[in-house]
């Protein structure tokens, strides 16, 4: 769905929960190597039966998510502090939840957080819905609404910076924001000082201001999938604290 205009610049301003400066997007353009480790970790198969609960999701963390859902993106945080984390993409088939895919991830550069606040550079832990999305490119496919928008996805960076195409493809996570709308619109229920535009997008090799990055090919690959009649939730936040 095509929603133009100048008018909506300032949402992708906002978005990953911080207002952009020139020269900073969403975070710094450093490789590195895909995290490790049980549970959900890059090695493991896809198509793996993992069993009646989600792995490394505690009780805690396990009863916000809604009986409803039927896909889980759990991004496993390296540490607190980290921004380093891993995104695995489980379905439920029946009363089992069965591992599809993995892709190593970014979140916060100052890691998590359970208090998040605008400009604190820590992702939010918790369980969000994924309603909505969008991108500076033509829908792939998404099974969400998309809204596609040349100017409000803007990272507001010259075109050969390493964040010139962070929203090419963007998801975003129903946290402070009002469902239904496009992913750039700034609205936030609960307050500006609560943060918001919090989005999972294309990753650039490095920690974010609150929004989780994977690369190219998971972003194709959750716009094809998460399907909104199986109600999608993000389950998201360091090891220590998902597994309470």
């Amino acid at each position: 769905m095509r929603r133009g205009g100048v008018r909506h610049a300032i949402g992708a301003a906002l978005a990953c929960g911080v207002l952009l400066a020139t020269g900073t997007g969403c975070g710094h353009g450093t490789e590195r190597k895909a995290p490790g480790g049980a549970p959900g970790a890059v090695s493991a198969s896809p198509g793996e039966a993992v069993g009646t609960r989600l792995p490394g999701v505690g009780d805690r963390m396990r009863e916000l998510i809604p009986a409803s859902a039927r896909q889980a993106v759990v991004v496993y945080g390296d540490r607190r502090d980290s921004p380093d984390s891993l995104a695995v993409l489980y379905e439920k088939r029946g009363p089992t939840w069965e591992r599809t895919a993995a892709w190593p991830a970014h979140n916060g550069r100052l890691g998590w957080t359970t208090d998040h606040r605008m400009d604190d550079e820590r992702s939010p832990v918790g369980v969000f819905t994924l309603t909505d999305a969008g991108g500076t490119l033509k829908d792939p496919g998404s099974r969400l609404e998309y809204w596609q928008d040349d100017n409000a996805y803007a990272s507001m960076l010259n075109p050969e910076e390493a964040h010139a195409h962070d929203f090419d493809y963007v998801i975003a996570i129903d946290y402070n924001r009002l469902k239904g709308a496009p992913p750039f619109d700034w609205s936030r229920p609960d307050g500006v000082e609560k943060g918001g535009g919090i989005w999972l997008h294309m990753d650039h090799g490095d920690g974010t201001s609150a929004c989780v990055t994977v690369p190219e090919a998971g972003m194709k690959t959750l716009l094809r999938v998460l399907d909104p009649a199986l109600y999608p939730v993000v389950v998201m936040g360091d090891r220590e604290r998902l597994k309470v």
